[in-house]
Parts: C-alpha cells; sequence; structure tokens
C-alpha cells in the first residue's frame, strides 16, 4: 500500500489563474450556500455546505493537469486526464462519507459535551474516511485483476 504524502512542489505545477478559480468558486458555493441557509434555514443549507466548496474547479483543473502532461511528453492524454478527475470524485465522495459520520456523531453527543462530541466526532470521521477509502481500494483491485484476467487470454496475472 502506497503512504499518503505531503508534495508542495505540485503546487508549481498550477498557474495563479487556476487558484484564483479555486478560490472564487469556493467562496461562491459558500455564499451560496448561506444564502439558502436563510432563507430555508440550517439544515437545508447544511446539505449544500456538504458538497466541498472546491471539488467543481478542482475536477476541471486536475483532468486539465494530466492533459497538459501527457501532450508535453507526446501523448494525447484525454483519457488519462477523465481518469484523474474520476479519481478525484471518489476521493470527495469518500470524503463525503467520513464528513457525514462527523455530522451524526456530533450533533447525536452535542447535547451531553461539546468537546466530547467533537472528539467523538472526529474520531468517527477518521474512522470511516479509513475505512472507505481501504474498501474502495481493495475492491478497486480486487475489479481491475478480474478484468485482466477476462482480457488477457493467459493464466499469467501481472501483480500489482
Amino acid at each position: 500500500m502506497t503512504p499518503i504524502r505531503l508534495s508542495p512542489s505540485s503546487l508549481k505545477e498550477g498557474r495563479w489563474y487556476e487558484y484564483l478559480i479555486r478560490f472564487a468558486l469556493g467562496g461562491a458555493v459558500t455564499v451560496f450556500a448561506g444564502l439558502v441557509s436563510s432563507r430555508y434555514g440550517a439544515t437545508i443549507g447544511g446539505l449544500f455546505l456538504a458538497l466541498p466548496a472546491i471539488f467543481c474547479a478542482s475536477a476541471t483543473l486536475i483532468e486539465k493537469h494530466e492533459i497538459r502532461r501527457k501532450r508535453e511528453a507526446g501523448l494525447a492524454g484525454r483519457r488519462r486526464g477523465q481518469m484523474a478527475a474520476a479519481v478525484d470524485s471518489a476521493g470527495a465522495a469518500l470524503g463525503a462519507l467520513g464528513m457525514l459520520a462527523f455530522a451524526m456523531v456530533f450533533s447525536l453527543m452535542a447535547e451531553t459535551s461539546i468537546a466530547a462530541a467533537f472528539m467523538g466526532a472526529s474520531l468517527a470521521w477518521l474512522v470511516v474516511s479509513v475505512v472507505a477509502w481501504y474498501t474502495w481500494r481493495k475492491t478497486r483491485s480486487v475489479r481491475r485483476g478480474r478484468a485482466e484476467r477476462k482480457g488477457s487470454g493467459s493464466a499469467i496475472v501481472r501483480s500489482r
């Protein structure tokens, strides 16, 4: 399993206007959620805050970066860009499951102790997010293995 690492060098790949787009779209989604919340109440407004604010911009920018990298290498890169954006989308969905767990635990525990509710909700977020990622990763590798065996026509299967 690949360890999770911080890579600040990837910030150099982005252009200043791409970060501006992310900031503007993130702010617009947050303002929209605030307007919905003031009109229809916090319960409905909170549903709109569950959408990661920068996801809309980041998915398109990820695709664009992958296509540009492949073109610089002399390849088309369109499929690679779509796949990179799809992986980011899957990560956002798994993160949303963790946020849902956080919200549920916090709402159940908030009346007893805010500090305990925050700690319990954070733990629920961590556990649900890691388990969801691990499950997604394992089911993805199993499906890929089946597809390789089916499409290869040989009994030899490459290990990952």
